[in-house]
């Protein structure tokens, strides 16, 4: 732990009884006193607090002065549709490889002059670096080192920020906007990792603690770890890096076409101009060899990652294998997510999954698992 990095929000977790362990580079909060299950069912009912600081908050500026330049830019790495992007909004993009695989996933957001981008926390260093090195005679690019992420979730999200900041209630999802609060400038945006309304808030570092205790007041905000993240955001349907998506993962076999506007795909009036357009354009023109799929296991027993699925409880090939699985608390059942042959990926389609060598049912299902919660 004493190569770990940390937060601004430490010592907070410290005083609030945080369970700290190793993610990404630094000392997380796993859970706190109440445990992930209340954790994140207070989510669902509620307001729950998750510090997101470890992720990677990267301004891109156009040399130009021209915002139009750096979303063309930025075209050149992502499979999105940038251009378009309006200002004060926000849109889910994925770098891709040249073969046409997820090297991260990421969110941008049009701020008037520049994009802002938050990243993974396992990738920040490698996307500066992508950043730099592909669009670096263009923008300049920045990672912003002196201020925290944290993310407030839930039905009462609203009214917990109300409480601290006025101006965010009236945003929509995926807007994103600035708003002062004690002297300085916070940035919002109506988003989040939960399937609730929520918004996620970039707080200079020396403000983010008092931020934090001050939404901590509201009867309804409590802190959450990043367990209740993990099983919030899978029951969901959203896909974490480096378990769903990988440099192997394509969008569309990702189940992540959605991401890809009509302009950039094969017809569109910017079609390709991204790493890997000739699998990604095969593939929605073909179809991929492999789908993403919910599965819910039919007994009690969770089918975690990396657990093979089979078209029965007798054939030794598998046909695919879970990425992500735990206890969904507010579905109350297990659920998994992991990528199966496409010809297997049917909704309602009974396979097999191998549990510490006995095979057990599972079904494929619709995602998301829980309906979505979003301001629109």
């Amino acid at each position: 732990m004493a190569d770990l990095k940390r937060t601004g929000l430490f010592d907070l977790h410290g005083s609030l009884g945080g369970k700290m362990v190793p993610f990404a580079g630094y000392e997380m909060p796993v859970q706190y006193g109440s445990g992930v299950l209340k954790e994140h069912l207070h989510c669902r009912e509620a307001a729950a607090l998750f510090d997101v600081g470890h992720m990677g908050q990267i301004i891109l500026r156009p040399k130009s002065g021209k915002i139009e330049d750096a979303c063309l830019a930025l075209e050149k790495l992502v499979p999105a549709d940038i251009l378009s992007l309006a200002e004060g909004r926000q849109r889910y993009a994925m770098f891709t490889n040249a073969d046409g695989g997820i090297l991260d996933d990421l969110m941008v957001a049009h701020r008037r002059d520049h994009l802002f981008l938050v990243v993974n926390a396992s990738m920040k260093d490698a996307d500066l670096s992508l950043l730099k090195d592909g669009l670096g005679d263009i923008c300049t690019v920045e990672m912003i080192e002196d201020r925290g992420l944290i993310a407030l979730q839930g039905p009462w999200a609203e009214a917990g920020l109300d409480s601290v900041v006025r101006g965010p209630a009236s945003m929509r999802f995926m807007d994103v906007g600035v708003f002062a609060h004690a002297g300085s400038d916070i940035w919002v945006s109506r988003s989040g990792y939960s399937g609730e309304d929520g918004f996620e808030i970039s707080v200079p570092n020396e403000l983010i603690s008092d931020f934090v205790e001050r939404l901590l007041h509201h009867a309804d905000v409590e802190m959450a770890g990043l367990g209740a993240r993990d099983s919030l955001r899978l029951e969901a349907g959203l896909c974490l890096y480096g378990s769903d998506i990988d440099p192997t993962t394509s969008p569309i076999e990702a189940s992540l076409t959605w991401a890809i506007q009509k302009s950039r795909r094969p017809g569109g009036d910017r079609a390709g101009g991204f790493p890997g357009y000739d699998r990604v354009s095969n593939e929605l023109e073909s179809g991929p060899p492999r789908k993403r799929v919910g599965l819910l296991p039919n007994g009690r027993a969770p089918m975690r990652a990396g657990t093979e699925i089979f078209t029965s409880d007798t054939d030794t090939i598998p046909i695919g294998k879970v990425t992500s699985g735990a206890f969904g608390p507010s579905i109350e059942r297990p659920m998994s997510m992991g990528y199966v042959a496409t010809e297997h990926s049917d909704l309602n389609t009974v396979l097999w999954g191998d549990v510490r060598g006995k095979r057990l049912p599972v079904t494929v299902s619709k995602l998301p698992f829980r309906s979505t919660n979003y301001r629109t």
